[in-house]
């Protein structure tokens, strides 16, 4: 990655902690909008980071119920 992207996705890691620790919807896009008044590709670099980090986690949980599902229907098989 490059260094924008490097630096965007720490902070997007940062940030959705912080915010669900704070359980503040807004601080992401506060933090977006910081960076945007100085810099739109750092700005764009971080929603990116945000996105992308917000996704896999959205998708690692529906994964991992599907485990448990299925794990579940082939015990009460057993």
């Amino acid at each position: 990655m490059s260094v924008v992207e490097d630096l965007a996705d720490a902070l997007a890691k940062d940030t959705i902690a912080a915010a669900e620790a704070m359980g503040d919807d807004n601080l992401i896009a506060d933090v977006a909008n910081v960076i945007g008044a100085r810099s739109t590709t750092a700005e764009e670099a971080f929603m990116t980071a945000v996105r992308i980090r917000i996704a896999a986690a959205n998708g690692r949980k529906y994964l991992e119920e599907r485990i448990r599902k299925a794990a579940a229907e082939l015990e009460n098989k057993a």
